[in-house]
């Protein structure tokens, strides 16, 4: 009986072993079969977009769907480029993108130093006040906010899409501010022996250090402001100072009999290219930068 359990004591163990591995085992692949079923949720109506962008109009609603056209019309993306200005659109969107993007880093960056480094009275008080305006929906401010820039006589100009930009973003003043606070202080205390002003310890240590959350909040912002569809529409009114989203919104609702989809989701696709390729081309950044700032603190 003593040899027994002793045997089953030394075996148990290995059965223990055995059994976490396999555990482990089944919870890769669960995790596996996730990400595989979510990516096909995700990729199933992007390969519908590509398939009907190069279909026939009357193949459009044929049933059951054809996912590979014969032929593939590519003459569509022409077709609709010269429907719409799309040249001009993009054209228009590249410009409120850029000024949005440098508005957006100079003024969190250099808010969320201050709010991680400097030692000011109310500080977290004011940090509180900043997180607070998160919870107020976009449909509270909207009507003020379009009479203070009707007042100032912007509207149907680029201004009140762009300048809000450069007075910060309370979500990107908190990602930040978290990267910031992770980034040790003997660096600063080394800058300021050596002379380094303020201004100079965030423009030459904060932020070549801060590439991860610089690129995340740049992506977002990108994405955001290139997609945005809202402000367009309630600024701007002149048909040559129309963006590419907007664009997109008059293509669908023009004057026809029934909507071209093959030459919608042609000038759709033309539309998300842009954001698909950044998230690719800084995806391995991104992530970087989501995860520091989560876990930063």
């Amino acid at each position: 009986m003593n040899t027994n359990a002793v045997t089953q004591t030394r075996n148990a163990p290995v059965r223990a072993g055995l059994s976490r591995s396999q555990s482990e085992r089944l919870s890769t692949w669960f995790s596996y079969l996730l990400l595989v079923l979510g990516s096909i949720v995700i990729l199933v109506p992007f390969a519908w977009m590509l398939s009907t962008s190069l279909k026939l109009k009357a193949d459009v609603y044929i049933f059951p769907p054809q996912w590979i056209p014969k032929p593939m019309q590519w003459h569509n993306y022409v077709e609709a480029f010269t429907t719409f200005p799309f040249g001009l659109y993009t054209y228009n969107s590249i410009i409120i993108v850029v000024f949005v993007l440098i508005g957006t880093l100079f003024s969190c960056s250099f808010s969320a130093y201050g709010f991680s480094r400097l030692n000011a009275p109310g500080r977290n008080f004011i940090f509180m006040v900043l997180l607070a305006t998160m919870m107020l929906p976009s449909a509270v401010t909207m009507v003020p906010i379009y009479l203070f820039f009707n007042k100032l006589g912007w509207v149907d100009t680029f201004l009140p899409l762009i300048i809000p930009a450069w007075f910060g973003s309370a979500f990107f003043i908190f990602m930040m501010r978290q990267f910031f606070m992770g980034i040790p202080y003997e660096l600063e205390d080394s800058a300021r022996i050596d002379g380094c002003s303020t201004y100079g310890i965030w423009a030459r240590i904060m932020v070549p250090l801060s590439k991860p959350v610089l690129v995340t909040v740049a992506v977002f912002t990108f994405m955001g402001t290139w997609n945005d569809f809202m402000g367009p529409l309630i600024y701007l009114t002149d048909e040559n100072k129309r963006t590419l989203a907007l664009g997109l919104s008059y293509f669908q609702g023009s004057a026809r009999s029934a909507p071209d989809l093959h030459l919608l989701m042609a000038a759709s696709l033309y539309a998300i290219a842009p954001c698909v390729i950044l998230y690719f081309l800084c995806q391995k950044i991104f992530v970087k930068g989501m995860v520091f700032t989560g876990v930063k603190g």
